[in-house]
């Protein structure tokens, strides 16, 4: 099962699961790439809005509920939101799901095998949840300072010894947004990714992009435009 959670309240970009680019819909990107996914036989759209929901349904996603507004502030953690699927969709649909995917609205540029890549590392280990990062452009082990009450700068030093050459520093990665696939008992038992083993996935830096505000999705846009002047 594939869920996009999409409310409609957006602080950094108003309206913004609804914001077009290259004339699309943000949460159409993440419906279509659901739904193109091998592995997925649903696509299920969790929203608190009306438009929302209505948009999903014109992409092909099922909007069988709707998610109370408790769920859906800018102060509710999503993982409760995920619990709150899994629990109606089984007793709507009166069947048990096994593993719970979420493809998030907000990365445009993901590609299918990406969420693809996800669910097999998944099922193909012990882990319990399945995360997608993308090599960081910082290195805390390298090139972070942090700054006194004075911004007197001192390099962080998270191992205990600087690294003055960045090669010698340990690879970091950032945390995207591109997909995230879990076992369905370890979503309702815990609270957060990291209560459990953890699998990732590596995803290129030009399909992980994650769109937090306007100059998101101005950089999204000329990408995609590379790419279809590319093509």
């Amino acid at each position: 099962m594939g869920v996009v959670f999409a409310r409609g309240g957006s602080k950094g970009v108003p309206r913004k699961n609804l914001r077009t680019l290259a004339g699309k819909p943000l949460i159409g990107y993440a419906i279509e790439a659901a739904r193109s996914c091998r592995s997925i036989e649903r696509v299920v759209v969790s929203t608190d809005d009306a438009e929302i929901a209505s948009v999903a349904r014109s992409y092909g996603a099922e909007v069988p509920f709707i998610r109370p507004a408790e769920l859906a502030q800018d102060s509710s953690p999503e993982w409760q939101a995920w619990q709150h699927a899994i629990r109606t969709l089984e007793r709507e649909w009166a069947t048990e799901i096994a593993i719970f995917v979420s493809v998030p609205a907000t990365s445009p540029l993901r590609g299918v095998e990406d969420i693809d890549a996800c669910i097999l590392a998944l099922r193909e280990s012990d882990a319990d949840v399945a995360i997608t990062v993308t090599p960081a452009e910082r290195n805390p082990y390298f090139n972070m300072v942090t700054l006194d009450g004075e911004h007197t700068a001192r390099l962080l030093t998270i191992s205990g010894q600087p690294f003055f050459r960045r090669q010698d520093a340990p690879i970091v990665y950032d945390m995207t947004t591109v997909a995230y696939a879990a076992r369905k008992e370890f979503v309702m038992r815990a609270t957060s990714v990291f209560d459990g083993r953890v699998k990732a996935v590596i995803v290129p830096k030009e399909r992980a992009l994650d769109i937090d505000t306007e100059l998101d999705l101005a950089f999204a846009e000329f990408l995609l435009s590379r790419s279809e002047t590319k093509k």
